[in-house]
């Protein structure tokens, strides 16, 4: 499954450009800045491939290089805010599985 929210390369003045680190792999896509929390799980499922019923958590590195948690729409808006007034060039966001819980 692809990303859904990767946009034209020529055409991404506007958005947030997204470097994704998972599992030794970077991968760059890009999201418009009002991306709600379910659109921004389901591209990092996308980017990730993450199987359906995979447990995992996602942080994005702030300008200290402290990893913050993202798993709520206030968390994701705050690190969008961060984004725009730092003007960084990139959101470093890392995305980790976790384990499954038995059935």
């Amino acid at each position: 499954m692809m990303p859904t929210q990767m946009v034209n390369q020529d055409n991404h003045d506007n958005d947030v450009k997204v470097k994704t680190v998972y599992n030794g792999d970077v991968m760059i896509t890009y999201i418009n800045h009002s991306i709600m929390l379910e659109e921004f799980t389901q591209e990092m499922i996308a980017i990730c491939r993450f199987p359906p019923d995979q447990v995992f958590t996602m942080k994005w590195v702030d300008e200290e290089g402290d990893p913050c948690t993202i798993s709520t729409q206030l968390e994701l808006d705050e690190a969008l805010r961060l984004y725009e007034l730092n003007r960084d060039s990139e959101l470093t966001v890392h995305g980790k599985s976790t384990r499954r819980n038995p059935v």
